[in-house]
């Protein structure tokens, strides 16, 4: 922990925070009512006091009806679709009323021919299960993407890699992010030019790889910065599009998701409510980063503000093995692990909050509630039938969609539903296809970009990504090479005031 004396955490004197934007929001009045709701229609039934009791809290909350009466309409219809049941409100006179016949309990079967058909269909059920489970396993795999647009770019073989043009040396690197050739001309090209930072990524990326010269190596641990880096900017909302996200993250795909997050957010609370599963986390283990003495929580509040993001509500938990968790509730908070809250340089958990707040996009939130791609194939077309109900599907995917979009659409407000309608035709005109899995991949990648953005250390990105991944840790970092080399990385540096500048 050598650079736990450094000034750690900080940024320049007059930083300007920028606009704070871009993650998921849900009114806390709104969240409130959500919860009361949740708990009445547990049993799938609306009686008369609960729903005296419902219209008390509306009223002394000051919630709009007509937004209530959505609100009330998406988690009805998510409940519904999940447990197969309509939800019933008792008018006063039912309230008294026995149940009708066709709800009373089905005697259990004591023939042999219908003890055997009842064997034989948990017995279908059971191979229906596995095939799905196959399927979906299937489906996951299928992103085979074939792109030679760089053939022919680099130079004929045996040219000097130091004579090159940096634009064609990075273009080998995305190839190629081991190619020790192109390093050492891009080190040699930014020195010639007297481009101080570059030159330093170049040689820190040499360094990282054991292949620096002597001569580069001395370079890359002079001009090392003593502790993390000190920002006068914020990142941008411009920035985080143009030059962070992973250039096969396609925009418009997030966009899309960005408008559904919040709803999503809701269904998914009201489920693991309603499952009994919603994590419940300790209230005297929250944290005030402007007070907290636990150096992660400093850092969370640091590279959230760093980022342009408003920091999500931070909790502590040594009893968690891991590195920090991202925890569904209305607000959604991140509890710190017992491998984030000791033993860490700061530049490893610098890493590791810009890679975890970056999944706090509003473009990315719902990948973290919907890990499966089959699943978030359904979300991504459920939003595109609210922007388009005429849509042509398939009976199956309409089967799976329609209880979705049901469940989404109430919530939006009419400006989110006419921005869909929006995104649905850009969606068309730019040909109407989107890979998630890919989608997903790069935004896996944009996350370690933010890391290492925060970090300026590929070893320390690298080892915080094998202690949480070590099968995926290499093609991560490989990612993370050509991009420390690459433009958007300079630029970025440039527009948070930490790039080098001789003199």
């Amino acid at each position: 922990m050598s650079e736990s004396a450094e000034p750690s955490f900080e940024h320049e004197r007059g930083f300007d925070p920028g606009e704070v934007s871009g993650t998921v929001r849900l009114g806390r009045f709104e969240a409130h009512y959500e919860e009361l709701y949740a708990e009445v229609i547990e049993d799938g039934v609306i009686t008369a006091d609960e729903r005296a009791r419902l219209e008390r809290a509306a009223e002394s909350l000051g919630l709009d009806r007509e937004r209530i009466g959505r609100l009330e309409q998406a988690l009805g219809a998510a409940y519904e679709a999940r447990h197969r049941v309509r939800i019933r409100e008792l008018v006063p006179d039912e309230a008294e009323a026995p149940p009708p016949a066709s709800l009373a309990p089905l005697a259990p079967a004591t023939d042999a021919r219908t003890l055997a058909l009842e064997r034989r269909i948990a017995q279908l059920e059971g191979r229906i299960q596995e095939l799905e489970r196959e399927l979906d396993e299937a489906r996951a795999h299928v992103a085979v993407e074939v792109d030679l647009s760089d053939v022919g770019s680099a130079k004929a073989e045996g040219a000097r890699p130091a004579d090159e043009d940096p634009v064609d040396l990075q273009r080998r690197l995305r190839r190629d992010p081991h190619d020790l050739d192109a390093l050492h001309a891009l080190y040699a090209a930014y020195e010639a030019r007297g481009d101080l930072d570059r030159r330093w990524c170049a040689a820190h990326a040499l360094a990282f790889l054991g292949a620096a010269t002597e001569r580069e190596r001395a370079f890359a641990a002079e001009h090392r910065p003593p502790a993390l880096i000190r920002p006068q900017h914020a990142l941008s909302q411009d920035a985080w599009r143009r030059l962070l996200f992973h250039p096969d993250e396609e925009v418009l795909t997030g966009e899309i998701f960005a408008v559904i997050a919040a709803p999503v957010l809701l269904g998914r609370v009201s489920a693991l409510r309603r499952d009994k599963a919603l994590p419940a986390l300790d209230p005297d283990r929250k944290q005030d980063p402007a007070t907290s003495t636990v150096q992660a929580v400093r850092c969370f509040a640091w590279a959230a503000a760093t980022l342009g993001m408003p920091a999500p509500p931070i909790y502590t938990d040594p009893s968690y093995a891991g590195l920090v968790e991202l925890v569904p509730g209305l607000p959604p908070a991140s509890r710190l692990g017992k491998l984030a809250l000791s033993g860490r340089e700061p530049r490893e958990l610098a890493f590791v909050a810009g890679r975890h707040l970056s999944w706090y996009r509003e473009e990315h939130f719902v990948r973290c509630l919907v890990p499966s791609i089959p699943d978030l194939e359904d979300l991504f077309v459920a939003a595109l039938a609210i922007g388009n109900p005429g849509i042509p599907l398939s009976p199956d995917l309409k089967r799976r969609v329609t209880p979705l979009a049901k469940a989404i659409e109430p919530v939006l407000e009419p400006l989110y539903v006419d921005r869909l309608r929006g995104h649905f035709l850009r969606f068309v005109e730019e040909g109407g296809r989107t890979n998630l899995q890919r989608w997903a991949a790069a935004a896996d990648r944009t996350s370690c970009r933010a890391g290492l953005l925060l970090s300026s250390d590929l070893g320390a990105a690298r080892a915080m990504l094998e202690l949480e991944d070590p099968a995926q840790a290499r093609e991560r970092v490989d990612d993370l090479i050509a991009f420390v080399v690459s433009e958007r990385y300079a630029l970025l540096r440039k527009q948070l005031g930490v790039a080098l500048r001789a003199g």
